[in-house]
């Protein structure tokens, strides 16, 4: 059933985002950077940055990084509008649109966007395949100049949807793991060679980030800083 009235939108994004605020509050959560690292929300962060999530693992990132100066492009289906207003409940900045509809307007307001603040993207959203990095990310990062972050999540023996993404659900109570790699600096001009190259670089970190937060979520162990 889709969701159309204006008025019912609001009103569940507003619940939903308190609702996910809770639960992602009651894991015992833990964060580790890799190579001067860091989230957008961090003391140390001197630079913008694209960071880069696998869509399954969106729940725990949207809690933590919600700022005005984080930019999120969230889809102009109707279905689009309830995810919309919870991340706009989270705190960040919205650009509307897809690769199906009102893709070339986004893609402009993300280049805008990329020049006073931070994007959050997943590479291999929204459709699939799932954990493989779209080109689009690499094109987008040497338009910007902004280097791509890969963020990685674990949770320890969590809950996961049958759906294309095997999305994540995490238990409450439960270890949640974020880990985030080193900058990969994208130059501005890329010929079909370099593109495939630093998509293939960006598609190793994000596999080895996750694979790291995964491991130490369900181990309990982080290694010493």
């Amino acid at each position: 059933m889709k969701i159309r009235h204006p008025w019912l939108i609001k009103s569940l994004g507003f619940a939903a985002a308190w609702i996910l605020r809770l639960w992602v509050a009651t894991l015992r959560y833990r964060y580790h950077a890799i190579g001067g690292s860091a989230l957008p929300h961090h003391a140390n962060v001197r630079a913008r940055y694209i960071y880069a999530f696998w869509h399954e693992n969106i729940l725990l990132p949207a809690c933590h990084c919600g700022r005005p100066d984080v930019w999120v492009l969230v889809s102009r289906h109707a279905d689009g509008q309830l995810i919309a207003e919870v991340c706009r409940r989270l705190g960040f900045n919205l650009i509307r649109g897809s690769t199906t509809r009102g893709g070339v307007e986004a893609v402009r307001q993300l280049l805008r966007a990329g020049r006073a603040g931070h994007l959050a993207v997943t590479p291999d959203g929204p459709r699939g395949p799932r954990r493989h990095v779209q080109a689009g990310v690499i094109y987008l990062a040497a338009k910007t100049g902004l280097a791509i972050i890969a963020g990685g999540v674990g949770f320890q023996n969590p809950w996961r949807l049958h759906s294309w993404d095997r999305f994540v659900l995490p238990r409450p109570w439960r270890r949640a793991t974020l880990v985030t790699g080193a900058p990969i600096p994208i130059p501005p001009d890329l010929g079909n060679g370099a593109l495939e190259h630093y998509r293939q670089l960006v598609q190793e970190s994000l596999a080895d980030v996750t694979q790291a937060a995964e491991r130490w979520a369900e181990e309990g162990n982080l290694p010493q800083r």
